[in-house]
């Protein structure tokens, strides 16, 4: 694709990286035959494509974003979808979320778009107001009948009832046994924590069982992504400098093997930290460790560790779910898979797996007629196979398919903890 950007413009390191990004785009269209958007509305604007000329457009003229042009960008899912199919490995996710930066600054939103913006940008990053709003939304649910429509959705989709806790809040969780090969950092997350701790206590024991002792630095609370893909980058960019430089603290006193993600789409981000900061002149080289440090638990467990499975009789037709952010974001897809044929039990994978179940962090609140027909989709496709269990490796994908069946639907390490001494999942007492 030819660029016209001015060599004061190349001078801003963004606008560079985006222009040797569209450089890279040959318009062959083969992102379009992946894309869930373009897939459901047939729109060429709805598409990776379309959506790369306008932001071009937009930052080369440097133009004033219109309703048309940011009807579209909000449409992306950031599912990465496109770039798993990309032939000349243009960097779409970088493209999009500058966009939508550029959006945030330059874009005056209506009352009601902009507000509900800003209330999920404080809502469900702090696990302490997302827990307080869940107990507001238990007396709000009865009369969501009178609220308009996309809020009555957002009502609908808050849990109002949370899991206790099993495991005690720590900082070091030690490995059994005291037989310690390596030392790891987790990520607990904010929704994840709160709506389901079974899935970090799974990993906890998972972890500890096998040796690997399990750091939770205390002032670590959210990865970023939230705010990074809603455009709103000084949020982002604060909660990204926490983390990093914490963790490379940890680091750097107490040594760390892996940081651990178990929601892929934290992890998705967590792996980018080191090009958001290649800049700055502080951050860049504690950013850069930070992102190389970062696995998923899946890949950790693949990678670093000889499992020791326990033999259960009893086996299921597992559907597992790749979550977008795992399977294109960190190109993350058999590893998950092959753990869990380990166990003995069928692997069936989804058809048209690559596309979106419509979760996408907030994608479902704030596009929630796109993510419902998504959603529709993936669970025709899901009772096509006819599973007893549905697997995957993120919460938001976790919520979103559990509003459409019936069929248990867990993460991905509560069945490996299982099959290696842990407890049965409570959701499958009843198989």
């Amino acid at each position: 694709m030819q660029t016209n950007f001015s060599l004061e413009q190349l001078q801003d390191q963004n606008n560079k990286a985006c222009e040797e990004i569209f450089r890279k785009c040959v318009h062959c269209g083969f992102c379009n035959a992946t894309c869930p958007t373009y897939h459901l509305l047939g729109d060429e604007l709805d598409g990776p494509r379309g959506r790369i000329y306008m932001i071009k457009d937009m930052i080369e003229n440097q133009k004033k974003p219109t309703e048309n042009i940011v009807k579209h960008i909000d449409r992306c899912l950031s599912c990465c979808s496109c770039m798993t199919t990309c032939p000349s490995g243009v960097k779409y996710m970088h493209v999009i979320d500058y966009g939508r930066n550029y959006v945030e600054k330059n874009y005056q939103r209506p009352f009601w778009d902009k507000n509900i913006r800003k209330v999920l940008s404080i809502v469900i990053p702090n696990h302490y107001i997302f827990r307080l709003a869940g107990f507001f939304t238990r007396f709000v649910k009865p009369f969501k009948f009178l609220l308009p429509k996309k809020i009555k959705n957002m009502v609908a989709l808050m849990p109002t009832n949370f899991p206790k806790k099993k495991l005690k809040d720590k900082k070091v969780y030690p490995a059994k046994n005291n037989e310690t090969i390596a030392r790891v950092a987790l990520l607990t997350g904010c929704v994840q924590k709160v709506i389901s701790p079974q899935i970090n206590e799974a990993t906890i024991r998972l972890l500890n069982r096998h040796g690997v002792e399990v750091v939770v630095p205390k002032k670590i609370k959210c990865c970023g992504s939230l705010n990074h893909h809603l455009g709103k980058e000084h949020s982002a960019h604060k909660e990204f400098k926490n983390n990093i430089l914490h963790w490379y603290d940890e680091y750097s006193k107490g040594g760390l093997d892996a940081i651990i993600s178990n929601a892929s789409g934290c992890g998705t981000t967590i792996k980018d930290y080191g090009f958001v900061f290649r800049g700055d002149g502080e951050l860049k080289k504690k950013a850069k460790k930070i992102s190389e440090l970062t696995k998923d638990i899946s890949e950790y467990l693949t990678q670093s560790l000889k499992l020791n499975f326990k033999n259960i009789n009893k086996n299921y037709k597992i559907a597992y779910h790749s979550a977008c952010s795992l399977q294109h974001g960190q190109k993350v897809h058999t590893e998950p898979m092959d753990l869990i044929k380990k166990t003995g039990n069928e692997v069936v994978e989804i058809p048209d797996g690559h596309l979106c179940c419509g979760s996408a962090g907030t994608y479902n609140m704030l596009q929630d007629e796109i993510a419902e027909r998504l959603l529709k989709e993936k669970i025709m496709n899901i009772e096509k196979i006819k599973p007893d269990i549905i697997l995957t490796g993120n919460i938001g994908c976790i919520t979103q398919i559990s509003i459409g069946t019936k069929i248990p639907i867990l993460h991905t390490v509560e069945i490996i903890d299982w099959y290696t001494g842990g407890p049965k999942p409570k959701i499958l007492s009843k198989l």
